[in-house]
């Protein structure tokens, strides 16, 4: 995605450095080797390649002994293609380093060298060396999380529910029902009975709230969330945030007071968009309006859009984009394929069934030519 203003750029390049990261953690989850020989590095910033590359070299003494001929050769060889990719740089960079290098088998059955070294867009705290059959993303995946972690409480007079909205994840954490009694139109002292009954049940049932949400939001005596947005469709929520019941931890991080119109989880998706201004920052809200303004332009028939793999791509080529949607888990290759006779070239955007049916194809073409 691009976009005019320098934040916004900045912003749509950590996008983009996000997707790449999310793309390789896929792949390398999937990668998988025989023995050992797979090779796992994360490097901290403020780390030492010289202590980095003295660990290495002790490693390659212990591997020497490992018994198994074809094992021992293909560690010794990951340990020297790492070693060799340490060479290009002279001091760890800013937000650290990670290497992966091994042999993987295909889905072919063949073997197949990976050497992938970068910088990772934020610093990534975390010390590794590991060699499996298979590499390590963990420390990468947490890196995906998105910092800003907020909490909703809805309430009415049916239940309460509890919800998170990371990122573009929104995620209920609990939920449950209570039965209130109604108000008592009877005049005489069963009036002020039910009535103190009824006061005293809503008492209990904003205690009980408050409550989970200290269960819920606050982990190791401090609040697991950026900000904390209080829902309902009656006075639940101000009696929530201003009784002495309530955290006052919570309390401080209470952002903004919505009014819905349901409870559950349609009012959770509610106070979502209602309180979207307050989140602004948050992706899901990002890619809500990102989608708004493209169905605007489809609307209004503006002929500013287009979608479709060749369509976008084309627009792509001649330069004529100025915001790009891409689908997070898009299974695209593009192939050029050439015909060295007549120097003809030829395109092609496959999926990964349409790829291994393209091959199945070929050979079965080389076979019926044989």
């Amino acid at each position: 995605m691009s976009g005019h203003g320098g934040g916004e750029e900045t912003n749509c390049d950590k996008n983009v450095e996000i997707w790449k990261v999310k793309k390789l953690i896929k792949s390398l989850q999937a990668a998988r080797g025989n023995g050992t020989s797979m090779i796992s590095l994360i490097i901290p910033p403020g780390d030492q390649i010289s202590r980095v590359s003295k660990m290495l070299a002790d490693e390659y003494g212990t591997a020497s002994n490992i018994k198994s001929r074809v094992n021992r050769l293909s560690v010794l060889g990951a340990i020297t293609s790492v070693q060799h990719r340490l060479k290009l740089y002279t001091k760890v960079p800013p937000n650290g380093l990670v290497v992966y290098c091994g042999t993987i088998v295909t889905d072919e059955g063949k073997e197949k060298k990976v050497n992938i070294d970068f910088e990772p867009f934020k610093p990534i705290n975390t010390s590794l060396y590991l060699c499996d059959n298979k590499f390590h993303t963990e420390a990468l995946t947490a890196l995906l999380a998105d910092d800003n972690r907020f909490g909703f409480i809805v309430m009415d007079g049916n239940g309460a529910l509890f919800g998170t909205l990371q990122g573009n994840t929104r995620d209920v954490l609990h939920k449950f029902t209570v039965d209130l009694p109604k108000k008592h139109g009877r005049g005489g002292q069963s009036a002020l009975r039910f009535a103190r009954l009824r006061m005293e049940k809503r008492h209990n049932y904003v205690r009980k709230v408050a409550e989970t949400a200290v269960t819920l939001f606050i982990s190791n005596d401090k609040p697991n969330i950026s900000g904390l947005i209080l829902a309902g469709s009656a006075d639940f929520k101000t009696e929530l945030s201003q009784s002495d019941m309530f955290d006052p931890r919570l309390q401080a991080k209470v952002i903004k007071l919505v009014d819905v119109s349901y409870g559950g989880e349609n009012g959770f998706n509610q106070a979502i968009e209602l309180a979207a201004e307050s989140l602004a920052n948050v992706k899901f809200i990002q890619e809500k309006k990102l989608i708004g303004k493209y169905f605007d332009q489809i609307s209004q028939d503006t002929g500013k859009f287009c979608f479709g793999i060749d369509d976008t791509l084309r627009a792509l080529e001649m330069g004529a984009v100025e915001t790009l949607i891409c689908w997070e888990n898009l299974d695209i290759q593009r192939y050029v394929l050439k015909n060295h006779a007549s120097g003809e070239e030829k395109i092609l955007h496959l999926s990964s069934e349409q790829e291994k049916g393209e091959k199945e194809s070929r050979t079965f073409r080389v076979k019926c030519h044989e």
